[in-house]
């Protein structure tokens, strides 16, 4: 009976090892979180004085929040060859109230508050809470004298909220990304095509797949060329990602259901956003309005990925400037919820993904500015990284798991068999030959029924005895 205990808590031990090694989840199975904010995301605050700014670290992302009006500065040391991205994510708390033009400004600039780049990201017809994102850099170049030099770089990140709008603070979440050396620069074009395809494709022809977006950029859910039905509630952000390699365009189409509950018309319903692998802004779309009809809006063409992209003036052109996930968001308007009940609508998105991939301009391996298999047979699955990651972990867990059980429970295995063995040569010794009272001093004091024998150390529990447990070599 003892035995038998002995190998339940073996069972557990590896169970409880399996389940300390998997990442919980931030929210509840089942449960439509606002927004999940990546598992791996460290505390950082921002200082209003730049010299007191922390210091952030390429491939790193970081958790943060700002107030009203407030001006924060973030540190970066920079060499003189490497392009650097930081983005933010800015995510109003509670659901709380916006304006038209409340949003973020992120910017890049040197020791003499010269700005390399800029970028915001704004609440516009489209007026309720959702994550909104904008991302700044700092690149090399041949023929600029501005922000070019290696040294200290800060991140200023400014908030504009109208008197109108909720007081509460806005999460951040930061994420600084290095971007990989070309195989030659002087090789590569320093002007932006001019020219590209720019109708749009035929629809997908697959049958409809259902697909359940994720709640944020962290667990967005993967999706490839095809047709995809979700459901979305009012006040609600979905996140989705595809990959586009290199000089492959991406279009994409959302459309809504209708809904019989009423003939309302609510305008800047729907909003749709595109962001690049560096969660850099590339392009919206005109806010849908519903009216308890079926409607469908559609992202404008965008030019193929190209690594030249970058030199074009235009905002939604110079974003597709890498390879790797695009990451889509849809948001529901909660205004819905008052003529359509706040139960999910139907929703469905018509990705295509066009052109033949091309090879990578980067020496070595590119990161998260690449599109690899794994990323391919991820979008044909569905899964997000946090998925792959949970999966990965279980993998592993489980080998272990199995590997550490075997081996305990052959320990317990060898520990029954030397115990057996000593029970029955016992009484052939010296002992068996001078009396009931000498062999009982030498298997030591009786086990009352229920014990686990003598504490080791204790009288009889010299760690060798049939009943008290393993060899203490064990």
């Amino acid at each position: 009976m003892r035995q038998r205990n002995r190998g339940r808590v073996a069972l557990a031990a590896v169970a409880a090892m399996c389940a300390a090694a998997v990442p919980g989840q931030a929210y509840a199975a089942g449960e439509d979180a606002a927004y999940t904010f990546d598992p791996g995301a460290k505390k950082v605050s921002g200082a209003e004085v730049s010299t007191e700014a922390s210091a952030l670290t390429p491939g790193s992302v970081y958790k943060s929040s700002i107030k009203r009006g407030e001006k924060l500065y973030y540190r970066l040391n920079l060499d003189a060859k490497t392009d650097a991205y930081v983005s933010a994510v800015a995510v109003p708390r509670d659901g709380g109230q916006v304006a038209y033009g409340d949003g973020i400004t992120v910017s890049i600039r040197d020791s003499t508050d010269l700005q390399c780049s800029s970028e915001d990201a704004r609440f516009e017809s489209a007026e309720f809470p959702r994550p909104i994102a904008a991302y700044a850099y700092r690149i090399t170049q041949k023929d600029s004298s501005t922000c070019q030099e290696a040294g200290t770089y800060n991140v200023l990140i400014e908030r504009e909220s109208k008197a109108t709008s909720s007081p509460g603070e806005w999460d951040l979440e930061l994420r600084y990304e290095s971007e990989p050396q070309l195989k030659s620069a002087g090789s590569m074009p320093t002007e932006a095509p001019e020219n590209w395809p720019s109708a749009s494709p035929e629809p997908p022809t697959a049958a409809p797949q259902k697909r359940s977006g994720g709640t944020s950029y962290s667990n967005a859910t993967s999706l490839d060329t095809g047709e995809w039905h979700d459901d979305i509630a009012p006040g609600r952000t979905r996140f989705y990602r595809v990959p586009v390699d290199w000089g492959q365009q991406i279009f994409a189409t959302a459309v809504l259901s209708n809904n019989n509950a009423s003939n309302e018309y609510i305008g800047s319903a729907l909003a749709m956003s595109l962001d690049n692998p560096a969660h850099g802004h590339v392009d919206d779309v005109s806010p849908l309005s519903y009216s308890g009809k079926p409607a469908s809006v559609s992202l404008d063409p965008l030019p193929p990925v190209a690594y030249e992209n970058r030199y074009n003036s235009t905002g939604s052109v110079s974003a597709m400037r890498f390879a790797g996930w695009y990451y889509l968001s849809v948001t529901l308007s909660p205004k819905i919820a008052k003529s359509y009940g706040d139960k999910a609508i139907p929703l469905i998105l018509r990705i295509k993904v066009e052109g033949k991939a091309e090879k990578s301009p980067y020496a070595g391996g590119a990161g998260i500015f690449s599109v690899t298999q794994d990323d391919r047979d991820m979008a044909k699955s569905g899964r997000s990284d946090s998925e792959a990651a949970r999966s990965n972990t279980m993998r592993a867990v489980g080998v272990a798991g199995i590997s550490a059980g075997a081996v305990l429970m052959l320990g317990l295995g060898v520990w029954t068999l030397l115990a057996r063995r000593r029970a029955v040569a016992a009484p052939m010794g010296p002992a068996a030959t001078a009396g009931p009272e000498a062999f009982a001093a030498s298997v030591g004091p009786a086990v009352p029924p229920g014990s686990n024998g003598p504490a080791a150390g204790g009288p009889g529990g010299g760690g060798q005895p049939p009943y008290g447990g393993p060899p203490q070599a064990w």
